[in-house]
């Protein structure tokens, strides 16, 4: 049973074994969910997908096999059962709307015109009130508008499609697409090690029933709300050859605020040397010296360098190298001493990763980072915060 349903999960890259398929035919037969396409669906992914990138694709499997949409991994096309279209057909509508449907005949017949007009129409259609198509206003199509319509491709434009056939509610989760910030939020979450610290501000439910029964009264007891205790200091490089991924590193720094409360960040330019800043508009007017940065913050930070490592061979092997000023240090001196200050650093690098080993430069800063250096994309991003939660 389902089969066909593995196959086309291992076919889209999803690591499906024979195991998992077995779990979810055990709790089909246990009947641990509702009968509606709805619940399988999340008993499904809840049983296949260990992986928040995979979501998307999941999606398109399951849309495939028991809907008939076209996916983006396979060519292969499967018939649109109605039955579940059926069974999701949900209706909020108002009294004016009703009549319009009722004008229109019962699903069945809807159903049952939608695959007359499919085989009689040739052609693209747009506009009017019969033919399948965009625009107008008959039942079928896309943009248009109809109380109770069916939408077949596209984007929603009223919202009041009985079903949407190609909907999917992870599109951005997908390890093979470009970065965006809530695909970066997902591979943050990787480095996350929670702890209940602070005031006890949050109601313990557990702990108030437990003494409440204990005592014989109502015993209320408070615990420290449980957040994130990973402390993260990231040097995001700026200016020059970085202005090209200005995008990609803001939606980085968005991500990055939101997930992480110990969280701080200085900006440099192409490489770290004797001070560093926080806004770029004063970033000669009101610097922070970096042997103030190691006293300040402990050896517990996670360290993560943003940038292209993309400059001059000088500006990090020799001193005055920078091209900003004269740095009587060398940046690999500095570098040395970050590392050695937070053992637990990573070098994020927004270049293609084919294009590393054309640069000097680069090259030199992984030998610095011991070849912690990870491309700025979500694999890359995967790999990174891996690296940092290894013991040390």
């Amino acid at each position: 049973m389902f089969l066909n349903f593995l196959d086309e999960l291992r076919a889209a890259g999803i690591p499906a074994s024979l195991k998992e398929h077995l779990i979810l035919l055990e709790a089909l037969d246990a009947e641990v969910i509702d009968a509606t396409p709805e619940a399988f669906y999340y008993l499904a992914r809840a049983t296949y997908v260990k992986d928040e990138g995979l979501l998307d694709r999941f999606d398109q499997v399951f849309a495939k096999v028991f809907r008939g949409i076209a996916t983006t991994y396979g060519t292969q096309a499967t018939e649109l059962p109605a039955d579940w279209l059926k069974a999701v057909a949900e209706k909020y509508l108002t009294p004016e709307e009703m009549e319009r449907i009722q004008s229109l005949g019962s699903w069945d017949e809807i159903m049952e015109t939608l695959k007359e007009r499919l085989a009689e129409q040739e052609g693209r259609h747009q506009g009017g009130s019969k033919w399948i198509g965009t625009g107008g206003t008959s039942p079928y199509g896309n943009s248009g508008y109809n109380p109770e319509g069916v939408r077949i491709g596209g984007e929603s434009k009223h919202g009041r499609a009985i079903k949407v056939w190609d909907q999917r509610e992870f599109k951005n989760l997908d390890s093979t697409r470009e970065l965006g910030t809530r695909n970066i939020k997902v591979a943050l979450r990787r480095l996350r090690r929670f702890a209940r610290e602070g005031a006890a501000d949050e109601l313990d439910v557990e702990g108030t029933i437990d003494g409440t029964a204990r005592a014989g009264w109502l015993d209320i007891r408070m615990r420290p709300e449980r957040r994130n205790a990973v402390k993260l200091l990231l040097f995001l490089d700026v200016g020059g050859s970085m202005d090209p991924w200005v995008k990609l590193c803001e939606e980085l720094f968005s991500a990055a605020t939101a997930e992480f409360k110990n969280l701080e960040f200085f900006y440099f330019h192409n490489c770290p040397y004797e001070g560093v800043w926080k806004d770029n508009r004063r970033r000669f007017a009101e610097r922070t010296p970096m042997w103030d940065v190691l006293h300040k913050f402990g050896h517990d930070y996670k360290l993560v360098f943003v940038g292209d490592a993309s400059m001059s061979p000088y500006e990090i092997t020799h001193p005055g190298g920078s091209v900003e000023h004269f740095n009587e240090e060398a940046g690999a001196v500095w570098m040395q001493r970050l590392t050695n200050t937070y053992p637990a650093a990573v070098w994020l690098n927004p270049l293609p990763e084919g294009q590393w080993g054309y640069s000097q430069s680069i090259r030199t800063f992984r030998e610095l980072m011991s070849d912690r250096m990870y491309p700025l994309t979500l694999a890359g991003l995967d790999e990174a915060m891996r690296e940092l939660t290894r013991k040390r």
